[in-house]
C-alpha cells in the first residue's frame, strides 16, 4: 500500500493537473517507485561576480549549481518547474531512461515546447531499475552554461555497493564559465557563421580557482581524513568543451560510468565529455598537505581557439598547513588521443550483460561538420567560416532543424509538416570519412537542412556504428541517445570495417553518451523498448546548435506497457 500512500501526497499538493496525470500513472500500472519525492525548481535570474566581473546568470532556486535531486532506486521523482526568468526554458534528465515517461524528457522541440515566462510544468518520472550519478540540465538554447545540477540516485534500502563504503562522498560538477549572456552569445556566433569562442574559464562546482583573476578565494575544496577513501560524484555540465581530471599524487578507482557499475580500474586521471557521469575513489594516502583537483581541455579538433588554463580545487588533508601551497596535478597535453583511448579501454561492465547478437536495424551514421556555401549579401559579418562560408554540422550530411512545435506532439497528434520520416540508414555518399573528406571547394561540403526522424518498431534490436568525419576536422564527439542506456561495443580509429572491427559482446560498457573517437568509429547496441520520441545528438552545445543531432521514433509495441500514454494537462504551448 506504499504505493496509494505516495499518491495520496500527490493528490493534496500538487495543481490538479497533475492530479490527472498521477491518476493516469496508476491506471496505466506505470512502474511503482518506492517512494515519490518532490522537488519545487523555480527557474531565476541571480547576480554572481567572478573573474573580476559581476552579471546576472539564469539558475535553479538562486543557486549555482543547482540543487541536488537525492532519490533511491525505483523512486518516483515529481518535479513542479516554474520559470521566473523572461527567457524559455525546459530541464532535461540526463540519463534517465524515462520508461513510458517520454512527455517528460525536456529537449526543446523535439519532446515538449518551452516553458515560457511566467508558466510551469511538472515533470514526473520513474528511476526504473536506474542507479548511480545523473545530472539535470535546461535543454534550451545555451542555458545549461549555469542550468545544471546532479541527480544522485542511491540503491535500494539494505543493497550495498559493488565496492567497499566510501568514508564520505562528493559531487564535482565540471563546467564552463562565460562573462557574456550566453543566450545572446548563442545568435551570435550562429549569426556569424563561424566558430565559437573559448569560455572564460572552466570551474570545478562553480568556482574557477586560483588560476584565474579575482579568483584566488573562488575555489572548491573537499577536507580529507588521512587513510580514508572518498567516492567523488564527477559529472560535466561544461557546454563546448571535454575535459581531463586529476588530483595530484593520487590515484582514481573507477567504479561506474554514466550511471553503470563497471569493474574497478585504476588511473592517474579520466576524460569526461560534456554529458558524461563518472564515479570514482580516491583514497587519502599521501603525505598529510593540500592536493590540486585539476580540470583542464581535452581538444582533439585541429585549428580551434579553447580556454587552456586549468580550473584547479583542492584535495585538502585535516591537519595541513592552512596557506600550504597545493602540489600541482599532472593533466595530459590537451590533443593527448592515448590518454582518452586508454580510459576508454579500461571501461567494462561490472558483470557479463546480455547484449542483443541478431539486429534488426542496422544504421551507419557519420557525425560532423560542415562548411555552408555563403549565402549573406554581408558576408563580412555573416560567412565567418573556412572558405568564406557558414559552419554548419550534421549526422549523414544532415543538419537537424528543430520544427515549431514539438516533435512527440506533432507525432502523438498528428500535425503533418513538423518533420519527416526519412532519415537514412546510411550516409547518401561515401568515401574516406577518416582522412580524405572533401574539404576544400571545389568539393561540395555542404549539408541539407532537414527535420529527419528515424522509425524504429518497439522491441527491434538496434546497432548504430558512428563515424566520425575529417570534411572540417576529426574531432572527438560525445554522442548522447535520451531514453535510453546502449552497450558500447566497439571503437577504433580510421574509417569502420566491418571485417576488421573488434566487438566486445561480454561485459561491454553500458552508457548514455559516447565520446566517438577523433577521426574513429564506434559502435553502439541496445533494444528499443521504450516507446517515443528520442533526440540523439552531440553533447557540445556549439555542435547541437550547428545541426548535429537526429530523432529516433520508437512505435507502440503491444497493449498498455508497451504504449506511449496520452500526454499531460499542463504541457507547455508553443
Amino acid at each position: 500500500m506504499a504505493n496509494s500512500v505516495a499518491f495520496v501526497f500527490v493528490f493534496v499538493y500538487l495543481p490538479l493537473s497533475s492530479y490527472f496525470q498521477a491518476f493516469h500513472a496508476m491506471a496505466h500500472e506505470w512502474p511503482a517507485g518506492g517512494s515519490t519525492r518532490f522537488y519545487d525548481f523555480k527557474v531565476q535570474t541571480m547576480r554572481v561576480t567572478k573573474l573580476c566581473n559581476t552579471k546576472e546568470i539564469v539558475t535553479v532556486n538562486k543557486m549555482f549549481p543547482g540543487p541536488v535531486v537525492y532519490v533511491q532506486e525505483d523512486d518516483r521523482i515529481i518535479v513542479n518547474v516554474t520559470n521566473e526568468t523572461p527567457y524559455n526554458a525546459t530541464i532535461h534528465w540526463h540519463g534517465v531512461r524515462q520508461k513510458l515517461s517520454c512527455w517528460f524528457d525536456g529537449p526543446s522541440y523535439i519532446t515538449q515546447c518551452p516553458i515560457q515566462a511566467g508558466q510551469s510544468f511538472t515533470y514526473e518520472f520513474t528511476m526504473v531499475k536506474q542507479k548511480g550519478t545523473f545530472f539535470w540540465h535546461a535543454h534550451v538554447s545555451w542555458l545549461r552554461a549555469t542550468v545544471y545540477g546532479a541527480i544522485v540516485v542511491y540503491p535500494k534500502t539494505g543493497v550495498p555497493y559493488p565496492f567497499k563504503q566510501p568514508y564520505e562522498e562528493h559531487i564535482v560538477i565540471l563546467g564552463e564559465y562565460w562573462l557574456r549572456d550566453v543566450l545572446q552569445l548563442e545568435q551570435q556566433v550562429l549569426a556569424s557563421g563561424g566558430p565559437a569562442p573559448p569560455a572564460d574559464a572552466f570551474t570545478i562546482n562553480g568556482h574557477p580557482g586560483p588560476n584565474y583573476n579575482c579568483s584566488r578565494n573562488d575555489v572548491y575544496r573537499i577536507d580529507v581524513v588521512p587513510g580514508k577513501t572518498y567516492l567523488l560524484r564527477l559529472i560535466n555540465a561544461g557546454l563546448n568543451m571535454e575535459n581531463f581530471f586529476a588530483i595530484a599524487n593520487h590515484k582514481l578507482t573507477v567504479v561506474e560510468a554514466d550511471a553503470e557499475y563497471t569493474k574497478p580500474f585504476t588511473t592517474d586521471r579520466v576524460m569526461l565529455g560534456p554529458g558524461q557521469t563518472m564515479n570514482v575513489l580516491v583514497t587519502a594516502d599521501q603525505t598529510i598537505g593540500k592536493y590540486s583537483m585539476a580540470m583542464g581541455p581535452y581538444m582533439s579538433a585541429q585549428n580551434i581557439s579553447f580556454q587552456r588554463i586549468s580550473a584547479i580545487a583542492y584535495f585538502q588533508y585535516l591537519g595541513a598547513v592552512p596557506n600550504s601551497v597545493s602540489l600541482p596535478a599532472k593533466l595530459p597535453n590537451f590533443n593527448d588521443n592515448l590518454a582518452v583511448k586508454t580510459v576508454m579501454d579500461g571501461l567494462r561492465s561490472l558483470n557479463p550483460v546480455d547484449v542483443p547478437k541478431k539486429i534488426d536495424a542496422n544504421l551507419f551514421v557519420t557525425v560532423g561538420l560542415n562548411v555552408n556555401k555563403c549565402r549573406s549579401k554581408t558576408p563580412q559579418k555573416n560567412c565567418r567560416g573556412m572558405n568564406n562560408g557558414t559552419f554548419a554540422a550534421s549526422m549523414n550530411n544532415i543538419s537537424f532543424i528543430k520544427p515549431t512545435i514539438s516533435i512527440l506532439e506533432a507525432y502523438y497528434k498528428k500535425i503533418g509538416g513538423q518533420f519527416t520520416v526519412d532519415f537514412p540508414g546510411a550516409p547518401l555518399q561515401f568515401y574516406d570519412f577518416a582522412n580524405g573528406a572533401p574539404n576544400n571547394a571545389p568539393n561540395n561540403t555542404q549539408a541539407i537542412n532537414g527535420t529527419r526522424t528515424k522509425v524504429l518498431k518497439f522491441g527491434s534490436r538496434v546497432q548504430l556504428i558512428f563515424q566520425d568525419t575529417s570534411t572540417v576536422t576529426t574531432e572527438n564527439h560525445p554522442i548522447h541517445l535520451h531514453g535510453y542506456s546502449f552497450y558500447v561495443v566497439g571503437y577504433g580509429t580510421g574509417n569502420f570495417n566491418p571485417q576488421t572491427a573488434n566487438f566486445n559482446l561480454i561485459d561491454p560498457p553500458y552508457m548514455n553518451t559516447i565520446g566517438v573517437p577523433v577521426g574513429g568509429w564506434a559502435a553502439i547496441r541496445f533494444v528499443a523498448d521504450n516507446p517515443g520520441v528520442w533526440f540523439m545528438h552531440c553533447h557540445l552545445d556549439i555542435h547541437q546548435s550547428w545541426g548535429l543531432g537526429a530523432v529516433l521514433i520508437v512505435e507502440n509495441g503491444k497493449g498498455e506497457l508497451e504504449t506511449l500514454p496520452h500526454p499531460p494537462a499542463d504541457l507547455p504551448r508553443c
